[in-house]
């Protein structure tokens, strides 16, 4: 995917993000946690951790 824009950067769903990469969604889910885990943003309620971990690669 070398100069092309994550799945995920471009808003799509973990359904989505399967589809486009033909692997299952559970799969998806498994390495959007992790990537989750390792920024230190945990399940939150009150917040978008998508939203918090592009802001985290744009301030870098």
């Amino acid at each position: 995917m070398k100069g092309r824009a994550l799945p995920d950067a471009e808003g799509r769903s973990n359904a989505g993000i399967a589809q486009t990469l033909v692997v299952s969604a559970g799969n998806v889910e498994k390495h959007v946690a992790s990537i989750f885990r390792k920024l230190g943003l945990p399940p939150s309620e009150d917040d978008n951790r998508r939203v918090l971990a592009v802001l985290r690669f744009l301030r870098t």
